[in-house]
């Protein structure tokens, strides 16, 4: 089990040439990729993105890559001829016009504007991918292994809510032969009170609808139903992959079940034990948010 949350880095030094990649992950119902890639560099986005999809499986991920040195980028002096011949030619009517004395020297024409310009050329950039390769490897790893380090504490986590849930349900199972009997009695009592006369044996018709509101105080098939969702959710928590969304699920119908346990408990008791379930049920809900 892995958490979606981690921070992972990654950094390879080749001739000159530094590839930093940082990836940052945060808590998504899908594989959300978020690539930041140097301008030059762009067409290596596809690359990042299917590293990542090798390794994740849910999750937001922001992915920075940096890439530093002058061992794939060459600077080019250039010089605007067109620019230069018109700066002289100017230059020369103006002295003509003026009459003036004196020559254009090199270090005149180096400090006019443009003449000079200073460009980034990119030279083979093709050896920068098995460099980006490696450095998305080390972070990919790194960030695997806090994911993994905080799924252990939530698989810790989750199984203890596990324990704690098979424990009430131990404790209704105990408890509901005795609320039965008594939501029976207190049905009985009633109708006896209402008719003032004790319920002849006999009247069949009457004692089938006491039956029929002591059925709808019975929660027998919400605690099989109840062992049975632990019980999945038990194999999920040994299985290996991502196992978020199910879990997900399977609190969903935990709570569907709980919600109508307690629609049905007219008893203090199982009213707590209710209580304390969706109180389990909650904090599990919030721990499988993070859980790939």
């Amino acid at each position: 089990m892995k958490s979606m949350t981690g921070y992972g880095k990654g950094r390879v030094e080749k001739d000159g040439t530094v590839v930093h990649v940082e990836l940052r992950a945060v808590n998504h119902r899908f594989l959300d990729i978020h690539v930041k890639l140097p301008a030059s560099f762009l067409s290596m986005e596809e690359a990042v993105r299917n590293a990542v999809k090798q390794e994740l499986e849910r999750g937001h991920i922001d992915i920075s890559v940096m890439i530093d040195g002058d061992g794939f980028l060459k600077k080019r002096v250039d010089i605007d001829w067109d620019l230069t011949d018109q700066y002289i030619h100017q230059w020369k009517k103006l002295k003509s016009h003026y009459d003036l004395t004196g020559e254009m020297t090199i270090d005149m024409v180096s400090k006019l504007d443009d003449v000079f310009s200073v460009k980034e050329t990119k030279e083979n950039t093709s050896y920068i991918k098995p460099v980006l390769d490696e450095a998305m490897f080390a972070a990919l790893r790194a960030l695997n292994k806090m994911r993994s380090l905080e799924g252990e504490r939530i698989w810790t986590d989750l199984q203890a809510r596990v324990r704690a849930m098979r424990a009430l349900l131990k404790r209704m199972e105990v408890r509901r032969p005795a609320f039965i009997k008594e939501y029976r009695d207190r049905i009985k009592q009633r109708v006896e009170e209402f008719s003032r006369e004790f319920i002849d044996p006999e009247e069949s018709q009457l004692l089938k609808e006491i039956a029929i509101l002591s059925e709808k105080g019975d929660v027998t098939e919400e605690l099989t139903r109840m062992d049975s969702h632990l019980l999945q959710v038990e194999r999920l928590l040994n299985e290996k992959g991502a196992v978020g969304r199910r879990l997900d699920f399977m609190i969903q119908e935990m709570h569907r079940e709980v919600n109508t346990i307690g629609s049905k408990s007219n008893d203090s008791a199982l009213l707590e034990i209710v209580i304390q379930w969706k109180n389990e049920l909650e904090k599990m809900k919030e721990q499988v948010q993070n859980v790939e």
